[in-house]
């Protein structure tokens, strides 16, 4: 066999592999790119989620925090359900809620006494409050990421004591 001839078997059988492999490529971009999608789509909701559990516990924060340095009636807690959902003391407008679909019916306010008349302790929680997907994840997992409840609460001393 000559040098020639060799290297047209050669030739040949490189030919033969690279056409029997000619789909595998696309074969494996079918099956991995689904999985990178769904690992795309978690990452994007769990930040998302993030996002949503930060902001309602800042909002309790900011609501035990105006209740502890004023009074506790009916009207200030009002204001400070208020300051929980929108952000401000005034009742809020449709659509204006820092979180979408929290109302002041989800924000429960419970005043611990001390000695005498004065609260002791000021806690503001959220309540029946299930997190909202950006992408129906648990269409994808069987229901396992459905109704996710996000329930942050502030616990804080009350300053009236003091003044």
């Amino acid at each position: 066999m000559t040098h020639t001839q060799k290297m047209q078997i050669k030739g040949d059988i490189r030919r033969r592999r690279t056409s029997a492999e000619r789909g595998t490529q696309l074969v494996e971009l079918a099956i991995v790119i689904p999985i990178l999608l769904m690992l795309l789509a978690a990452a994007a909701e769990f930040g998302n989620y993030y996002y949503t559990y930060t902001t309602l516990t800042k909002a309790t924060r900011v609501a035990a925090r105006y209740l502890t340095v004023n009074s506790t009636d009916t009207t200030e807690q009002t204001v400070a359900k208020n300051l929980a959902v929108c952000g401000s003391t005034s009742a809020c407008g449709t659509g204006t809620a820092i979180v979408k679909g929290l109302t002041t019916s989800n924000i429960q306010i419970t005043v611990t006494n001390g000695a005498g008349t004065e609260p002791a302790t000021v806690t503001v929680a959220i309540i029946n409050y299930n997190y909202t997907s950006i992408v129906d994840l648990g269409r994808w997992t069987g229901g396992l990421l459905n109704n996710i409840a996000v329930n942050p609460s502030t616990t804080m001393r009350s300053m009236q004591q003091w003044y």
